[in-house]
């Protein structure tokens, strides 16, 4: 295939493939082969899944045959965007949901073909579209929400929020002041030591819960009005008193480390830091729902899927895979070996953290209520760079407006060169 637009996908590193799985055997001589790439090489939980649906899905049936490479993360974007200029991509590759459709619209993947009574089961943030088609699925999904020891809040007197009751802006400030007044440095740990997408999946959700957005939903066409509107200039004031106020510190400790050691209160994090924090504090920590800052609560949505190369020869196979790997037991398989939220109800109960009852049973719920898709456009591999740029100079005391002005005038002009992505 010759792409007929460009991938605007940054590229990181050198592309290098680190581990081959699942090669022919005289059991699966003759088959179509069906080559897979995937990002996961250095989490091996999430190989021995993968490998475990392939093994499963080559002994189904005696036509195709599916083999899987892995590629460490910061290598897998060079890999997909040299094989994409060459005409050579596998046949399946898994997918981060943000950059999909900058993949469906250079024309290097197509739409899958999949029951509606299967797609209808998964959470809206699991399934990618485009142009109205569904192009990408996954396992799972992640959820933020505030990570918070129940002891601190308790002692201080804070109300502990509810899904039908979260925050307000006035009652987060509050507290948030109630315990730096208690003795806390630093209250929250809001997670700015992390870097690249983490910026939009965690912050843009509260610039959406002021009213902004990072471009216009409406025409696709533009960020002016959007990101540099009032509502997103009262969010970048906001977001930025609280580091100037002093309710969190502008360098945390990686990985919530300063919320495990008691050094703050509450982190703003996602799901996948739950665990350890269930094993460090016990019943002490609570998961509570995203304060709704004037337009209700919201959290990032799309994480990894799977989707099907343009090239492909054996699209049917492939699709066949696909569809074969979105069994509830693979989900429950992966959302075991991962602690991310499955993408179904029915994965969910085979999940002790996710089951009803379970401690980690209203992430899911906070997944389906709250998420937000981060802007469905092949601009969003620019939006995204701008984005984190920006913000991290307004966290660092940059002014707001200007700043915000400045992200509208490189996302737009990018938007124009490429006349509007089609939109």
């Amino acid at each position: 295939m010759r792409l007929r637009r460009r991938l605007t996908v940054v590229i990181a590193a050198a592309a290098l493939c680190l581990v081959a799985a699942c090669g022919s055997d005289d059991e699966t001589a003759g088959r179509t082969e069906i080559k897979m790439w995937s990002h996961s090489a250095g989490n091996p939980t999430e190989v021995e899944v993968i490998d475990k649906i392939i093994a499963e899905f080559n002994a189904s049936q005696s036509e195709y045959v599916v083999e899987a490479e892995y590629f460490p993360q910061r290598a897998y974007n060079d890999a997909i965007v040299a094989a994409a200029t060459a005409g050579d991509l596998p046949c399946l590759i898994d997918m981060d949901g943000p950059v999909m459709p900058n993949w469906a619209w250079a024309e290097a993947i197509v739409p899958l073909d999949l029951p509606t009574e299967l797609t209808d089961k998964f959470l809206p943030s699991a399934i990618g579209k485009w142009d109205g088609k569904i192009y990408s699925i996954g396992y799972w999904d992640a959820a933020l929400s505030i990570l918070a020891r129940k002891s601190a809040l308790d002692e201080a007197g804070i109300r502990i929020p509810t899904r039908a009751q979260p925050w307000t802006r006035d009652e987060f400030d509050q507290a948030l002041a109630t315990l730096k007044e208690g003795g806390y440095e630093y209250p929250i740990d809001m997670g700015v030591w992390d870097v690249g997408e983490w910026w939009a999946y965690a912050y843009s959700p509260l610039l959406q819960s002021f009213g902004g957005d990072l471009i216009d939903r409406d025409t696709y066409r533009q960020a002016e009005g959007a990101l540099n509107g009032p509502e997103a200039v009262a969010f970048g004031e906001w977001f930025q008193s609280l580091f100037t106020r002093g309710y969190a510190s502008r360098t945390p400790s990686i990985a919530n480390a300063d919320f495990i050691n008691g050094d703050v209160a509450m982190a703003w994090t996602g799901n996948w830091n739950a665990p350890a924090a269930i094993e460090a504090l016990k019943d002490d920590v609570v998961f509570l729902p995203p304060p709704d800052l004037g337009n209700g609560p919201k959290i990032g949505g799309a994480s990894w899927q799977w989707g099907i190369s343009a090239n492909c020869d054996d699209k049917q196979g492939a699709n066949d895979y696909i569809e074969f790997s979105l069994q509830d037991k693979y989900i429950a398989d992966f959302v075991d070996a991962t602690g991310n939220i499955p993408a179904t109800q029915e994965a969910a109960a085979q999940v002790e953290a996710y089951k009803p009852g379970g401690r980690l049973e209203e992430m899911v719920d906070f997944s389906r209520d709250y998420a937000v898709i981060r802007p469905p456009t092949p601009a969003y591999a620019v939006i995204t760079n701008v984005f984190e740029r920006t913000l991290k100079d307004i966290v660092n005391g940059a002014d707001v407006k200007s700043s915000l002005d400045r992200a509208v005038d490189q996302i737009d002009f990018n938007i124009k060169a490429n006349d509007g992505y089609g939109f």
